[in-house]
């Protein structure tokens, strides 16, 4: 058992934040420095989740986006000035593939005062190739805000366009049509809405997607993953039995291909919005009688833009080896029928990977070595194949060795083009340390974001 009460005065003697600091919004940062956070909900075997949160959370999607027309790869993570300062900035940086350098990353949004990554922001890129940046915010105490890049494919300055309560933003750009965003407001339960921009500027009413309970409950809940194939918007979402988080549980399934003026299930049957039966025609798979919660990972698609979801099954919320092996499977829309596929397991529900497909040949990259903080959230990293459509997978090659600290919250880049494919970042979910972030390619070569810069654009480290 770990001592819990020497890193609760560890964070107590060391958290500081920056009220009294000038905005640093539009400015540099001298480096790649990801945020270090704890939840602060403690077991036997450690935090619910904590370390290095700077690509959490899985429901902030995308987090980085490959544009063609400069060749560069932009993404947006959850950054800090250094690891004694935890205080939140949510930050964009850029790769660019021609130089093969990375830029000094720019401040979006200076968060003075919060230290907490559910504020972390995601990411858009209109047709004219601004860059618009979606900062998350927590219910109504703290609102989120829309950015938009003041010249295109630029990451040197950008403006506030609106201020709004939105939660875990998941935005679409579909050309032609403009902006869909999907994200979560706090109704005293997480709901889901959706809201439809033809130029990120003016945007529609709310409408909500779900909000489900069951009779006798007074509260509800979900989260959702998502994900984009041409005109196609879909999100497979959870429920939280009662508004219980801890409980979260079956796996839910909505797409549209009309810019939300209806919403379907997988087959194309009409739904009427907003979900609330918990047996509604979009349920894909029930896990509440079978006592098990469920974590959405990611959201791909094969080449007939059928669905498909990683995700994580357990028997509980709480870490440590008495709630069991946490499963990692796909589950797929096939064009018949929905299928389930295991590919591994891990120690943790918040080990976190993404998911990629090309024709047959699908990838999975993720924590699921765990070590070097057994039981923390996160490991080593590894890649995982299959060659026959998800049905079986083998591990590929492992990607981390010998880390002095956990991996977690590996995110993939839409439209990615080698070497950055993917990236995450690192942290000691035991004590707080520093945070480095990486990204990879897709034969599993890795490099890292230079921590401190002094120049305004230098090349990541080759990790071997």
């Amino acid at each position: 058992m770990k001592n819990y009460f020497i890193l609760l005065f560890l964070l107590s003697s060391t958290f500081s934040i920056a009220q009294d600091k000038p905005l640093l919004n539009n400015q540099k940062i001298d480096g790649y420095k990801g945020i270090w956070f704890t939840l602060g909900q403690f077991s036997e075997y450690g935090d619910k989740y904590s370390g290095g949160l700077g690509t959490y959370t899985a429901k902030h999607i995308p987090l980085s986006i490959y544009s063609p027309e400069v060749n560069k790869t932009f993404f947006v993570y959850g950054g800090t000035t250094g690891p004694q300062d935890r205080y939140l900035l949510c930050m964009i940086g850029s790769y660019d593939h021609t130089g093969k350098k990375v830029s000094k990353p720019t401040v979006v949004y200076d968060k003075q005062g919060v230290d907490d990554p559910h504020d972390n922001p995601s990411l858009a890129l209109d047709s004219e190739g601004y860059i618009w940046v979606f900062v998350s915010g927590r219910g109504k105490s703290r609102m989120g805000f829309k950015y938009r890049s003041t010249e295109p494919y630029s990451i040197a300055a950008f403006e506030q366009i609106t201020e709004e309560e939105m939660t875990y933003s998941q935005p679409k750009y579909i050309p032609g049509k403009g902006f869909l965003h999907l994200f979560t407001k706090y109704t005293g339960l997480r709901e889901l809405y959706f809201e439809t921009s033809p130029d990120g500027v003016i945007w529609t009413e709310d409408q909500k997607l779900a909000g489900i309970r069951r009779e006798g409950d007074k509260n509800g809940g979900h989260y959702q993953i998502s994900g984009q194939h041409g005109d196609k918007v879909a999100f497979f979402f959870n429920w939280h039995p009662d508004g219980n988080v801890d409980l979260r549980t079956n796996i839910y399934y909505l797409q549209t291909t009309d810019f939300g003026r209806t919403w379907t299930t997988v087959d194309g049957k009409e739904i009427s919005i907003p979900v609330i039966d918990v047996n509604s025609q979009a349920l894909v798979k029930e896990f509440f009688s079978q006592g098990k919660n469920v974590y959405i990972k990611d959201v791909a698609f094969d080449e007939q833009g059928n669905p498909v979801a990683l995700y994580l099954a357990g028997p509980s919320h709480q870490p440590g080896p008495k709630s069991g092996p946490r499963e990692w499977f796909i589950v797929y829309y096939n064009g018949i029928q929905w299928q389930h596929h295991k590919i591994t397991e891990s120690d943790h529900n918040y080990d976190t990977g993404s998911l990629f497909i090309k024709g047959n040949e699908w990838m999975v990259v993720g924590p699921s070595e765990n070590s070097p903080q057994q039981w923390g959230a996160g490991g080593e990293v590894v890649m995982w194949r299959s060659k026959d459509r998800g049905s079986t997978w083998e591990k590929s090659k492992q990607l981390t060795k010998g880390s002095e600290r956990n991996h977690n919250y590996i995110r993939k880049v839409i439209s990615a083009r080698d070497p950055f494919f993917y990236f995450w970042a690192d942290g000691n979910p035991d004590k707080i340390s520093e945070s480095y972030l990486y990204f990879g390619n897709s034969k599993g070569k890795i490099w890292q974001l230079p921590y401190d810069m002094e120049n305004e654009e230098e090349r990541p480290k080759r990790v071997k």
